[in-house]
């Protein structure tokens, strides 16, 4: 992977998560504060699956 793509694909990420605080800066407060409320392995838990499911996405694209 060459630098450029990983800049490209950080940009991208950026963008992503800028969307929904722009678009709905009250639904995103309130979600936030439910992730707040869920305890350390919860928390853990969804971060295991979302990079288990980021690792799938780029070996099913390369």
């Amino acid at each position: 992977m060459s630098a450029d793509a990983l800049w490209s694909a950080l940009a991208i990420v950026l963008v992503i998560e800028g969307l929904l605080p722009f678009v709905s800066p009250g639904g995103w407060r309130r979600g936030f504060g439910q992730l707040m409320q869920l305890r350390d392995g919860q928390l853990r838990f969804y971060g295991l699956c979302s990079i288990a499911l980021g690792l799938l996405l780029l070996w099913l694209l390369a």
